[in-house]
């Protein structure tokens, strides 16, 4: 099995795809985030990728907005973490979320939570399943919403 803990990256790079999408959101460690020895909860972890993941929606036209208007979901079907430095209450951190290349029709997205000094605190990464908002069936073909994403990347739009 291989060792996620010390992989660069999460998900393998298909030759020829487009670079990964990557957004960026600077934060501070709130004291509602944090047990009694100051330390941010685990449980929290996932809350933080989820702000990245908001963040690369805004940027690749994949919102909530647009997957509800697309009568469309996108469920979380594996969620990992490696914990590998705590964050500390009042600590300011950045959330990496990267948008990886995939050609079937779900989200792979790996997550950075770095230290002001640019080390890595937490990673991880989630899969998300697209399903028809209506019946809850799983898209095998991509959806247009998906495809649409996908023009854009390929032009690169996503990337400055």
């Amino acid at each position: 099995m291989e060792n996620r803990r010390r992989a660069k990256n999460y998900f393998k790079r298909a030759e020829g795809a487009p670079e990964p999408v990557v957004v960026e959101v600077k934060r501070r460690v709130h004291f509602n985030e944090v047990d009694l020895l100051g330390i941010v909860w685990h449980g929290r972890y996932p809350v933080f990728f989820e702000e990245g993941s908001e963040e690369l929606g805004r940027v690749c036209g994949l919102s909530y907005k647009d997957f509800y208007e697309s009568g469309l979901r996108a469920p979380i079907a594996q969620l990992y973490i490696d914990y590998l430095k705590p964050l500390c209450l009042g600590e300011v951190f950045t959330i990496r979320a990267v948008l990886v290349w995939d050609e079937s029709s779900r989200i792979n997205t790996e997550y950075y939570l770095l230290k002001e000094d640019g080390s890595i605190a937490t990673s991880g990464y989630t899969v998300q399943v697209l399903t028809a908002a209506a019946t809850g069936e799983v898209c095998i073909i991509s959806p247009p919403l998906l495809e649409r994403c996908r023009t854009k990347w390929k032009a690169g739009e996503f990337h400055s």
